[in-house]
């Protein structure tokens, strides 16, 4: 695949312009923060005074995704713990002490709406970001429903920057997770890693060599527990866009069984762990025990097709955006590779009007 012209597929096969998303991604990073504050939202005061015992965070797909990256923030230096929640219910432990966070793209979400509407209807507290719809109604029907809008025009995976970056800046706000060093000296480092990675404007052979795998061989995706956000947006991001299944591999965890998978079972095991491509995931803030079984598993990998993705920075949110730039760089092209349109969500579209239809 050496010669494939990655733009001339794009300009063919990206009818939405997800090229064009993944460029303004720090650009929406950066409108959400500045978009939520206390001079915006004098509730968030009231909010921040109040003791909880932990964050809910209800949503579905890529809306509920900064959920994952919030609990991961939160699990390294946050005040509470963060619990994702994607379902059509709460959880049997839930009680008023939790802040509930109900996120979606579009506001029409159905288990969205269904468990923010049992959670307050049971006496919650909830805040609300999505682009408008139902959920957003329910804030004018809920003295204690609070509403952040986010911005619309573009599938919600695509999202992600404009949904992050305003629950980031409320949980800031609120005093859940603390300020992590120069803003916006992070995202110029970021807007680096975008133009670095945009194959319009130059085509890497490295990177060309890494998707023509990606496109034709089993995926693995690995890496410690912190980066698990990433990971699965990874995965996500794979599925949506490339229409590629990939698997997620959390060490130190795997280390303790699924290691000894890799190394298969005579000539009946799941097709050869050696074709597969194995992305190992990294930051600079692993625990040093975690790095030292990376190394031992980069040796001892049976894949000749192992690439190291590391997510630069010291913080860990930044390291987290990091990766989420490079993965959707990454996804766009294997999709463009298979001659799919990125944007293109053909079977949930189906199952969305199948539902739609049973009501």
């Amino acid at each position: 695949m050496a010669d494939i012209d990655l733009r001339e597929l794009a300009t063919t096969l990206d009818t939405e312009d997800m090229i064009g998303f993944t460029r303004l991604f720090v650009e929406d990073i950066r409108g959400g923060f500045r978009s939520v504050n206390l001079e915006r939202y004098p509730w968030m005061e009231e909010i921040g005074n109040t003791e909880w015992k932990g964050v809910l965070a209800l949503g579905m797909g890529g809306s509920a995704a900064g959920g994952d990256f919030l609990s991961a923030l939160c699990n390294l230096k946050g005040k509470i713990p963060v619990v994702v929640q994607r379902d059509y219910v709460i959880p049997s432990w839930w009680d008023e002490r939790w802040l509930v966070i109900s996120t979606s793209h579009s506001g029409n979400t159905e288990e969205a709406i269904e468990a923010t509407e049992i959670a307050l209807k049971a006496g919650a507290t909830v805040i609300v970001i999505s682009t408008g719809g139902i959920l957003s109604g329910l804030a004018e029907l809920h003295y204690n429903c609070y509403f952040i809008p986010s911005i619309g025009g573009q599938p919600p995976r695509s999202a992600f920057g404009h949904i992050f970056a305003r629950q980031l800046a409320l949980f800031r706000g609120i005093g859940v997770l603390p300020s992590d060093g120069d803003d916006e000296a992070m995202l110029e480092r970021l807007q680096s890693v975008i133009d670095d990675y945009d194959f319009i404007g130059k085509q890497d052979p490295d990177f060309i060599e890494l998707i023509s795998y990606i496109a034709t061989q089993p995926i693995a995706l690995l890496g410690p527990t912190e980066l698990m956000p990433a990971l699965n947006r990874f995965k996500n991001q794979l599925n949506e866009n490339s229409a590629r299944f990939a698997r997620i591999g959390i060490y130190p965890e795997m280390n303790h069984n699924e290691s000894v998978a890799w190394g298969g079972v005579g000539d009946d095991a799941d097709f050869s762990v050696g074709e597969q491509v194995v992305l190992f995931l990294t930051w600079n803030g692993m625990h040093s025990r975690v790095v030292k079984r990376l190394e031992w598993m980069i040796a001892h990998t049976p894949s000749e097709l192992a690439w190291r993705i590391h997510g630069e920075g010291e913080t860990l949110v930044e390291a987290l955006l990091h990766l989420c730039i490079i993965m959707d760089w990454v996804s766009i092209a294997v999709a463009l590779i298979h001659g799919k349109d990125p944007s293109s969500i053909g079977p949930i579209n189906s199952l969305k009007k199948f539902l739609a239809d049973q009501k």
